[in-house]
């Protein structure tokens, strides 16, 4: 489980988030959402240690990661997988050597253990003997999963996706977000998921954290959505495209 509790962050003179208090629980799908500007991406940030909150607490089950130190932060990051928005894939490298960036940086193993765990995780999102493919050789929905293969090659207990269906038509979106869920489910990791797409949220949503203006105006679970009574959250699950 991920708590946030009370989180604080500025930018100038702007106050991107208030006091924001939160759970994200293990073998779930948890969706932060709010319209763009509102502070789901700073706060996502701010989970991942891209970006320190000016007070507050971030725990990883139980571990409060912003009083750590660099050295402790890393122990933890490794535990993390991040799928990104754009994918950030690196383009001079072949879709093999994307997914064991992580694993050359992060462990000691051998090549053949780390290409092992590359064709498994390649497997694992329906990618097999793309190895040698490069991103530009690959549409937009194979880029997401190539990213998705990357986040899971630790093995994470964490897993953080950035708009996961940003550019996918929405048959493909649907693919991604399945697949998510399936791994969600099958590793038991606590999954965080920022987006603004309220069909995904009504696919595999299991828990939800609305922003709105910075504060976290509504928490729930799909089911109780039509039901809240928050007008806002109301409003912006009208005004998209579900």
């Amino acid at each position: 489980m991920i708590e946030v509790r009370n989180i604080n962050k500025t930018f100038g003179e702007k106050h991107v988030l208030k006091n924001i208090s939160a759970s994200f629980e293990k073998g779930k799908c948890n969706f932060i959402i709010g319209a763009s500007g509102g502070g789901k991406s700073v706060l996502m940030k701010c989970m991942v240690g891209l970006l320190t909150p000016e007070s507050g607490e971030i725990t990883f089950d139980k571990r409060d990661f912003v009083s750590m130190d660099y050295y402790q932060k890393k122990e933890v990051r490794k535990e993390i997988g991040m799928l990104f928005q754009g994918t950030a894939l690196f383009d001079s490298l072949n879709v093999e050597d994307n997914v064991a960036f992580p694993l050359r940086m992060f462990t000691d193993w051998s090549e053949e253990q780390i290409i092992e765990r590359v064709n498994f995780c390649l497997s694992r999102v329906n990618l097999t003997n793309s190895n040698k493919l490069f991103p530009s050789n690959i549409s937009g929905g194979q880029k997401k999963r190539v990213g998705i293969a990357r986040a899971i090659a630790l093995q994470p207990k964490y897993l953080f996706c950035d708009e996961p269906n940003s550019g996918l038509d929405p048959l493909t979106s649907r693919v991604i977000d399945y697949l998510i869920k399936e791994i969600t489910e099958e590793y038991d990791i606590t999954t965080i998921i920022n987006t603004h797409d309220m069909k995904s949220l009504f696919e595999i949503g299991d828990n939800i954290a609305f922003i709105y203006q910075g504060q976290k105006w509504w928490e729930g679970n799909k089911e109780r959505i039509r039901d809240s009574g928050n007008e806002e959250f109301l409003t912006f699950m009208k005004a998209s495209e579900f």
